[in-house]
């Protein structure tokens, strides 16, 4: 790699974390090509990304970042799990390292506060932006559907009253 592509793609990785929310560190210590790209593939499902680069080019990208202070973790084969929604990353990083141990979540960043393992751990398993907005729509329609209940069962009821006088007049 040259000086030129290795400017390129310090600026591309800057560029991509710095409209990021949250990124972990982890090791990645023996992963093959296959489980490498199987992680990258459940990231982008989730709406992740997943980097491996030199520490030093990384070290060089989170410079000037609200990421910066992440660089005293890249030591040894390190990539860089990233998203915008706080809770991605760090919930397929936690499900990967539980079924493969040759990925280690050394810890994280999210939007400035450095995190340990544990705290990335305890933010995985929050529940995911879709599923706070899914929440937040059934917490809105529950009242709506509730009062038009409401509403809709005295008339029903009166109906019935009058069915009920009218067919004891039919029947007298």
């Amino acid at each position: 790699m040259n000086r030129d592509e290795k400017q390129e793609l310090i600026t591309t990785l800057n560029a991509a974390l710095a409209g990021q929310t949250f990124i972990a560190v982890t090791h990645n210590n023996g992963m093959t090509v296959t489980e490498i790209q199987a992680l990258r593939k459940q990231m982008r499902e989730a709406g992740a990304s997943f980097k491996v680069a030199k520490n030093r080019l990384a070290r060089l990208a989170l410079a000037g970042t609200k990421f910066e202070n992440l660089s005293d973790l890249l030591k040894g084969p390190t990539g860089l799990a990233y998203s915008t929604d706080p809770v991605a990353a760090a919930k397929v990083c936690s499900k990967f390292a539980k079924t493969n141990n040759k990925l280690v979540i050394l810890g994280g960043n999210l939007d400035g506060q450095k995190m340990d393992t544990a705290a990335v751990e305890t933010l995985a398993k929050l529940p995911g932006l879709n599923e706070l907005r899914g929440k937040i729509v059934g917490l809105i329609q529950a009242p709506a559907t509730k009062i038009a209940g409401i509403l809709a069962a005295p008339g029903g009821q009166i109906a019935r009253v009058l069915a009920a006088r009218a067919k004891q007049g039919e029947a007298a």
